[in-house]
């Protein structure tokens, strides 16, 4: 019993501990429910996750559903981030598949407006799309493009280009993105993108999207995002909607761990 007494204050500081690093302030910035992406990254030991936990696709009068859309960004370090991501799709016919696997490599090449700098940033991102349960999907592919972000008045845009290999066939495809942000309140911002893919044999991919992403609390790593997508071709859903929740904490080395649980138990005696 003495030694379950004994260890109660130091369990304790480690739940606080990681409770702190949870809820503290950071430089994050919520990217969900967006296709396209920002020239930002998580900051060194940061981790960013962005949850869809609910997608409604509408397409030639059938329902599908994705539950849930993970994406999860790990800072390496200064301007550099891993990337992991997939999501469960369940199709009309009740198939539940495992879609758009992929890790990623991006970086800050040029520091700019989302670094609290002047001007354009300038970012890129390499991508191995890793295979689909889906048939059909079921090789890797590629993706590549470069970004830039910046300012015009009130608006900040994101602007997205480059080149892929498609899983499903090997081929080379063009691929291209538009983001706007226009902050309305506090916390509040009205966003919408456009966005698209052209594969060397296929059909154009156009969708665009109007959202809105909230932090309800200024000093958290917290947001809440909600946007409808609509398919300007006919090789895209016809609708989409999607609700989704991205939080950010910071992660402390096994040796700051154990020096912040010595410190806060010291007290706690």
């Amino acid at each position: 019993m003495y030694r379950q007494l004994r260890r109660g204050p130091h369990a304790c500081a480690v739940a606080c501990i990681l409770l702190a690093g949870i809820i503290s302030p950071g430089r994050c910035w919520a990217y969900r429910p967006f296709i396209s992406t920002d020239a930002a990254v998580a900051d060194p030991k940061e981790v960013e996750i962005e949850l869809g936990y609910f997608t409604l696709e509408r397409e030639k009068d059938e329902n599908a559903f994705v539950i849930p859309r993970l994406v999860l960004n790990y800072g390496l370090f200064k301007n550099w981030e891993a990337v992991a991501e997939f999501a469960i799709r369940r199709a009309p016919d009740a198939d539940v598949d495992v879609i758009d696997p992929a890790i990623s490599l991006k970086g800050v090449v040029k520091e700019g407006v989302l670094q609290d700098k002047e001007g354009l940033g300038i970012a890129v991102e390499a991508s191995l799309l890793l295979p689909s349960t889906e048939t059909g999907e079921r090789k890797f592919g590629f993706e590549a493009i470069g970004i830039l972000s910046d300012k015009i008045g009130p608006f900040t845009f994101h602007l997205n280009g480059g080149l892929g290999v498609e899983r499903s066939t090997g081929d080379l495809v063009g691929i291209w993105g538009l983001i706007g942000e226009l902050p309305v309140a506090k916390g509040i911002r009205i966003v919408g993108e456009v966005n698209g893919e052209k594969p060397r044999r296929e059909d154009q991919r156009n969708s665009g999207l109007l959202g809105l992403i909230w932090q309800p609390w200024s000093s958290k790593n917290l947001w809440l995002d909600g946007g409808v997508r609509r398919g300007f071709t006919s090789s895209v859903p016809d609708w989409q909607f999607t609700f989704g929740i991205t939080f950010a904490f910071s992660l402390w080395s096994p040796a700051e761990l154990f020096r912040k649980t010595r410190t806060i138990s010291s007290g706690v005696r």
